[in-house]
């Protein structure tokens, strides 16, 4: 019996209601809620539609204004549509102003774009120099290398043929330019 007791006790217990005391426990909460079913869909509401006023209209009878001759029920028509009117003009301005600078912010968008493309072109020129350069250092240090490896071989063969290169010399005929 005293096992059932406890289990009537708990379940009291855990159905007992939580007034929760701040905007974090109502988070809580619903998260717990949200947590005990997790394959259950969770619906999420769409952004609420922006205002928007209605057409103008083409023509608007009966409106005297606040002139001679006006009943007094006119005046608050009057009123009411000089209102409407008013909130159109504000809220054509307001979509003009957020236009003008949506277009501003887009183009300041593209120019530091440019910008940045510009500078990648330029440090991408100095890259490619820079390696050109070392490619040109490793390519003169490598035919030096060589230079000096067939010149040795060269003097090596020259040294065993040199009385041969000075009768090759006289054989051949000099030109001096504009001399005699």
């Amino acid at each position: 019996m005293a096992d059932s007791e406890k289990e009537s006790s708990d379940k009291k217990s855990s159905k007992k209601p939580v007034i929760p005391r701040g905007a974090t426990e109502i988070q809580k909460m619903k998260l717990e809620k949200l947590m005990k079913d997790p394959d259950k869909t969770v619906s999420i509401p769409d952004l609420p539609k922006q205002w928007k006023p209605g057409e103008a209209p083409e023509f608007i009878r009966f409106v005297m204004g606040s002139s001679a001759g006006a009943g007094s029920g006119e005046f608050h028509v009057y009123r009411a549509t000089r209102r409407r009117e008013y909130n159109r003009v504000a809220y054509i301005d307001k979509m003009a102003e957020q236009n003008e600078l949506n277009q501003s912010y887009h183009k300041k968008l593209e120019d530091n774009k440019a910008q940045a493309e510009e500078r990648t072109a330029k440090k991408r020129a100095k890259r490619q120099r820079k390696k050109q350069k070392k490619m040109g250092a490793k390519r003169k240090k490598d035919e030096t290398k060589q230079a000096d490896g067939d010149s040795d071989q060269k003097q090596a063969d020259s040294s065993e043929d040199d009385g041969d290169y000075e009768n090759d010399e006289d054989d051949k005929p000099h030109f001096v330019i504009g001399g005699q």
